[in-house]
């Protein structure tokens, strides 16, 4: 497990709610999966512990190329609280975002991001490029990479497998 700071330090072990949080990411991203979708889910969680968001990726079944689970999850927050900034709530992802979300996580001010996988070809969080380490940027964000990495890369891996598998069986 590795630790992204970003201004501010975060816990190097993982609480039991973001084992919890994690796992019910994980459940989520099998719902993007049983669509034909990257297996990547999101939970959004209020101060108080309460869910106000949840996503998986469909991109492909909205034809929306922005229909990342974090970004699903982001927008199902913002209606619930009716506010587009969701100050000090915790946004669980088990993909390292790429930069379109890791923008949204900014915009909307979101106070600490757990992900699972890190993604090392478009991850803007320490993989590729990481858009917080930008002292410019007008938000601070605790971050935490690794919760359940081991869990989240396998499911993506796994999937990408029966892909290549089936495409291979195909010709």
């Amino acid at each position: 497990m590795f630790i992204k700071k970003s201004y501010t330090d975060c816990p190097i072990i993982p609480s039991e709610m973001d084992i919890t949080m994690m796992e019910y990411a994980i459940k989520l991203a099998q719902k993007a999966e049983a669509l034909g979708e990257i297996p990547v889910g999101a939970v959004l969680v209020s101060p108080a512990g309460e869910i106000i968001g949840e996503g998986w990726n469909q991109s492909i079944l909205m034809h929306d190329p922005t229909a990342h689970a974090e970004m699903m999850a982001i927008r199902m927050a913002g209606q619930f609280l009716q506010n587009y900034r969701l100050t000090d709530c915790t946004l669980y992802v088990t993909l390292e975002p790429c930069a379109m979300c890791a923008g949204a996580i900014l915009h909307s001010r979101i106070g600490r991001l757990v992900f699972g996988a890190s993604d090392y070809k478009t991850g803007a969080i320490g993989s590729r490029f990481h858009l917080f380490e930008d002292f410019k940027m007008n938000h601070l964000l605790n971050i935490q990479g690794g919760v359940l990495g081991s869990l989240c890369s396998q499911q993506i891996s796994d999937f990408f497998k029966k892909r290549r598998s089936f495409k291979k069986s195909q010709k």
